[in-house]
């Protein structure tokens, strides 16, 4: 046997777990979305606003132009101390 029928079984599998991989995270990002007005302080997805930059980087709990990405449908019905979740930035 060469080197090539031995590691073509390998390569084809590895290939294709990769691709189902990738599938399956696509999939997940569809069913989220972004809401606002959720993160506490630290714990945003990602661009929280003016004065931040990304992940990780809100300064207060409940911030209104950080966000969250939650499972698609559900972030208007989030109840917060600060009101609900919204689809849009939430001017505080």
């Amino acid at each position: 046997m060469s080197i090539l029928t031995k590691t073509l079984p390998l390569t084809a599998s590895l290939a294709a777990a990769l691709t189902l991989a990738a599938a399956q995270t696509a999939h997940a990002d569809e069913a989220m979305e972004k809401c606002y007005g959720v993160a506490m302080a630290g714990q945003n997805d990602c661009a929280a606003g003016p004065g931040t930059t990304c992940a990780g980087t809100s300064t207060k709990d409940y911030q209104g132009n950080a966000w969250k990405f939650v499972p698609a449908g559900t972030c208007e019905g989030i109840e917060t101390p600060m009101g609900m979740g919204s689809l849009e930035p939430i001017k505080m």
